[in-house]
């Protein structure tokens, strides 16, 4: 059990131990102008009725998208949740547990890992999935690695509208790695393959792809992938669950790995986290797969049984010779990605995503009949679509959020070449009615 001072005499004793005078010393390497001076605005304390009074108070001051329609994707998305999940998340077997590290004892945890992997096989036609990421960026940046680690070549290139926060994860983690992170503009929007075959080369580690790319369009993935095998590098393909409903699986277009971010199954917005990243490849790559691996064997005595098959290719195993700094999993996130998946089904996914299709392509025909509205891309998407408006797109979710609305996303920081624009989503969440008020709302705040 971890020593922990509760009292004056503790404290001190634990100063002497360490050498240092007093708490404050501790905090030395930190400027003085940093530190907090002064004592923290802390209310008084409160019984729990009070409390809760306050907290509730404090809650309704914030937006949320059961009161207020959103029309806001861009990564994170306003998907149904069946009660399924909470009823299976919210059991305290599962709420409370952590990544097993005496996995022989963690049976009921090991299996809804093994049954999420298997899912996420399942709807992405891959061969092997691991026990999840954080989330899709950190997947990318995991999957871009294991790459270059998988062909000893160091250039990564990015083929048309990925997502941009993304890629810079990707920067972040190897900045110091020696690779070459080369981006394939997409000026209509859509992957342009005479540049990216001008881009990739031998030296290529692998070509980063995704399906619908972040202005929600349809990419043609098979010739993505033709190209980077062409010049031996390995193709990673970025997809929406959801979408895989309708839209081909990456394992049969010859993705060599997939990163998703799977927050659409199952998981609550948030304010924007956790989330939760999934993360598939080829058989062949699986001594290379980063994070855990559950699979599933026979006890002595003949019973099924679940074990952690591969982790030692983690920093909190090999240290210095690990392959990837992963060392958890996102395991109740990915629980309820698991409960969605076996909830809803194959017809049931399919069904979700042509609501989001039809949905969508409604709302984006009444827009584009605005004044001053235009879509400037005519490639097909599948629940979110670019916007040109009339006015900046920050001014018109502000007056739209009056009126109770949740506006698109907006564009002006990623596509500065548009001008006012914003990335328009809409799912199986939203009504005909919610769609044509939002429609109505856009023509009067820009009238």
């Amino acid at each position: 059990m971890a020593y922990i001072p509760n009292t004056d005499a503790d404290r001190r004793k634990m100063l002497d131990i360490i050498g240092v005078s007093s708490i404050d010393d501790l905090f030395d390497t930190i400027p003085k102008a940093l530190q907090f001076q002064g004592d923290l605005n802390i209310p008084p304390r409160m019984d729990q009725i009070t409390l809760a009074r306050h907290a509730t108070k404090l809650a309704a001051a914030n937006a949320n998208a059961v009161d207020m329609p959103c029309f806001m994707g861009a990564g994170i998305y306003d998907h149904y949740v069946p009660p399924t999940v909470a009823a299976i998340t919210g059991r305290s077997e599962f709420y409370t547990s952590y990544t097993p590290y005496q996995p022989e004892v963690s049976q009921g945890v090991l299996q809804s890992i093994f049954e999420f992997q298997t899912l996420v096989c399942e709807l992405t036609n891959m061969e092997v999935a691991n026990a999840s990421m954080y989330d899709a960026a950190t997947a990318m940046a995991e999957a871009s690695i294991m790459a270059s680690d998988l062909t000893g070549r160091k250039q990564i290139v990015f083929a048309g509208r990925v997502t941009r926060n993304y890629r810079k994860v990707v920067e972040t983690y190897t900045r110091h790695m020696g690779l070459d992170l080369v981006v394939v503009a997409a000026p209509d929007g859509t992957i342009d393959f005479d540049a990216v075959r001008k881009a990739v080369s031998t030296s290529t580690a692998a070509v980063i792809a995704q399906n619908p790319n972040f202005l929600g369009q349809i990419e043609d993935m098979e010739t993505v992938g033709k190209i980077a095998h062409e010049h031996g590098a390995l193709f990673i393909a970025g997809v929406d669950p959801i979408s895989l409903g309708l839209l081909t699986p990456p394992g049969s277009y010859d993705a060599d790995i997939v990163i998703a971010e799977g927050q659409s199954l199952g998981c609550t917005m948030g304010y924007g986290g956790p989330l939760l990243g999934i993360f598939a490849c080829k058989q062949q790559y699986i001594r290379r797969l980063p994070g855990r691996i559950v699979g599933q064997t026979t006890d002595a005595d003949g019973k099924r049984a679940f074990v952690m098959t591969l982790r030692t290719r983690e920093q909190d195993i090999r240290r210095e010779r690990a392959t990837s700094n992963i060392c958890t999993n996102v395991a109740l996130y990915a629980l309820a990605a698991c409960v969605y998946m076996a909830t809803m089904g194959k017809q049931g996914i399919r069904q979700v995503a042509e609501l989001c299709l039809q949905k969508s392509h409604y709302a984006a025909e009444q827009i584009k009949n605005l004044p001053g509205f235009s879509l400037p891309y005519g490639a097909p998407f599948f629940k979110e679509f670019v916007v040109k408006t009339p006015k900046p797109a920050e001014a018109i979710n502000e007056a739209l959020f009056d009126r109770g609305i949740i506006g698109g996303f907006p564009l002006t920081d990623a596509l500065p070449e548009l001008g006012n624009s914003m990335l328009v989503c809409v799912t199986e969440q939203r009504t005909k009615e919610e769609i044509d008020e939002f429609v109505k709302a856009l023509a009067e705040v820009t009238a």
